[in-house]
């Protein structure tokens, strides 16, 4: 089943680790290691990530995972391909995406528990 990323404004961290496929800690680390990376934060001090930032996680998730490359060498993929101006034409044909494996489970579970909870509410 394909899967794109919502058309909303800014997501959660829960909600960009699905998509994405990968941990939270995950994102907080390449957050670290990628200067293009910059999620905001609510008045709360979550984050924020914008639909930018979660096609950016897509690309870095493909460099690291798919390509092969180190943090480093996807680093400087990623320059590159910024001075070179082709960074967005590669991620365009790769949407839709489909949702990992594993988010299934959690997207399910989530449903399976927000649906409880208006059973209760309903009761």
């Amino acid at each position: 089943m394909p899967f794109t990323i919502p058309d909303k404004l800014y997501f959660k961290i829960g909600e960009v680790s699905t998509i994405v496929g990968v941990k939270p800690y995950v994102l907080r680390y390449w957050e670290t290691e990628f200067d293009l990376l910059k999620p905001g934060n609510a008045p709360a001090r979550h984050r924020l990530y914008k639909r930018k930032d979660v096609e950016m996680l897509l690309r870095i998730k493909g460099l690291l995972y798919s390509e092969g490359y180190t943090i480093d060498g996807a680093r400087k993929k990623l320059k590159q391909r910024a001075r070179d101006g082709t960074e967005g034409e590669e991620q365009k044909s790769q949407l839709p995406l489909p949702l990992p494996n594993h988010a299934y489970k959690e997207v399910l579970a989530k449903i399976k528990e927000d649906l409880a909870s208006l059973q209760k509410l309903i009761s």
